[in-house]
């Protein structure tokens, strides 16, 4: 298990401040003498996100005393009261909660056994949102297919068996369409339920949930998610001719939507109050783990910026907006909720940045807007060279802010973190704080303070491009 030390902490930050003063400017740097004025800010940020283990350790506070949150659980209203409370302590401007009706969604006993030809249990987890199996299960014989065409070609073998996806992870964005779409294509061809191969690299045995999505089309099925090494070891059974037959059940079942919130807090600013840069992760989690890295970790680390910057007496031009959105995992009620309640103040929104890829080793921002903020945030990233998170790419955005992004055409941005381990992780029970190294979560806070204060506090505001 990672731990901060205090020799630790003394000796990254020896190392960033060396850096900063060793490193030769880029050419990007002497293209921007607009930028000297934030040069020791910058500095001085950097050195105060990187000298303590504050964010990991607020963290490991949240995850260790509340656990997993899922929408409409106990463990996030509880979460979020807490929030709220810690908020008031900093000193942050404007602490309160905006309401959000969300899903209700309760896993239940589950399981899943191989019946024949000799019992033999598998590891699952129930897809988020699905229906539930009757009291005694479901038993059937199994179907494993390796894609759609798959499916397509033997679908007259689907009716009244269960569906097993055996598809390979390749890329997140690719591979989830399984999970998301999948049961309504098996149950379309008379599939009575659906596994899926966990969407993520071979881990340990390690089963990943998320959420589904029932076309109207098409009748509700149970579904869950079975690990890559039991997914294969169906699919051997099968190619050598084996009829198996599996065992579901499932007491998964949809409650009535609750009351819950996004929690908000502010610096605000001292020239410019009504322009706002919003930062920001998702409150709430999946019901496996301990959501430390999905999305514990970004709530904290933008919440932290905010910290950062009040301690350090910085208050920018425009107003920093931390929003811990809820109901990211299965309903988007949060990122609706806060693009309705402020669709007047749009307008008015210069950038909107989320974090909700891990907090692992910050390698810059992705960005979506125009070509003339992005040359400036390209500029401002210059001063994060010592962190090493100086790179913009694309796909800027997220979940929680694509609603108001998309509704104001704003600028968005989002974290770039060293991914390796992400999928892995991603919705699953090892979902835990000992997997984030302090050092990093402490340079994604740099990151996003940097970038924020920066923003907020340009004597000319950040200009929207085409389109936005």
């Amino acid at each position: 298990m990672l731990r901060p030390t205090y020799a630790r902490v003394a000796s990254l930050l020896g190392v960033c401040l060396l850096v900063a003063l060793a490193s030769p400017q880029t050419s990007a740097q002497t293209a921007a003498p607009w930028l000297d004025a934030y040069r020791e800010p910058a500095t001085g940020i950097i050195a105060a996100a990187t000298s303590n283990a504050d964010a990991w350790q607020r963290l490991a506070e949240l995850t260790d005393t509340f656990g997993n949150r899922l929408s409409g659980s106990p463990q996030l209203q509880a979460a979020i009261q807490w929030a709220v409370a810690e908020m008031k302590k900093d000193g942050l401007d404007n602490v309160h909660t905006e309401p959000a009706m969300v899903p209700h969604w309760v896993r239940g006993d589950e399981r899943a056994d191989i019946v024949q030809p000799v019992p033999q249990s598998l590891t699952m987890l129930g897809l988020g949102n699905s229906v539930g199996t009757p009291p005694g299960g479901i038993q059937a014989e199994i179907l494993v297919v390796k894609n759609y065409d798959d499916l397509q070609q033997h679908s007259r073998e689907a009716a009244g068996r269960i569906v097993v996806f055996n598809v390979p992870f390749t890329n997140y964005g690719e591979t989830v369409a399984y999970r998301s779409d999948g049961p309504s294509r098996a149950a379309r061809a008379g599939a009575v339920a659906m596994l899926l191969r966990s969407v993520g690299p071979p881990g340990l045995r390690t089963p990943h949930t998320g959420v589904l999505r029932y076309a109207d089309d098409a009748p509700k099925i149970p579904a869950a998610a079975i690990t890559t090494e039991d997914a294969d070891q169906l699919q051997r059974m099968q190619d050598r001719g084996t009829r198996v037959t599996v065992r579901l059940v499932m007491g998964a079942q949809m409650l009535p939507d609750v009351e819950s919130a996004n929690v908000v807090g502010e610096l605000t600013g001292r020239e410019h109050p009504e322009q706002v840069v919003v930062i920001g992760g998702h409150s709430d989690s999946w019901d496996v783990g301990r959501g430390a890295m999905d999305d514990g970790g970004g709530c904290i680390v933008t919440w932290e910026a905010l910290r950062v910057l009040k301690r350090l007496n910085l208050r920018p031009r425009r107003t920093i907006r931390v929003v811990l959105f809820v109901n990211e995992e299965n309903g988007t009620r949060g990122g609706m909720a806060y693009r309705d309640r402020h669709a007047a103040e749009l307008a008015n929104h210069v950038l909107m940045l989320e974090s909700d890829s891990g907090v692992f080793r910050p390698l810059g921002f992705g960005f979506s807007g125009g070509e003339q903020a992005r040359a400036i945030v390209s500029q401002i990233a210059t001063l994060l060279h010592p962190i090493g998170a100086d790179q913009i790419g694309q796909g800027g955005g997220g979940t929680d802010i694509g609603p108001a992004v998309q509704a104001g055409s704003l600028t968005a941005m989002a974290l770039d973190v060293d991914g390796t381990r992400y999928f892995l992780l991603h919705h699953t029970p090892a979902d835990t704080i000992d997997k984030l190294d302090p050092a990093d979560m402490a340079k994604c806070v740099a990151a996003v303070a940097v970038m924020a204060y920066v923003v907020a506090d340009m004597p000319e505001r950040l200009p929207k491009g085409e389109g936005k």
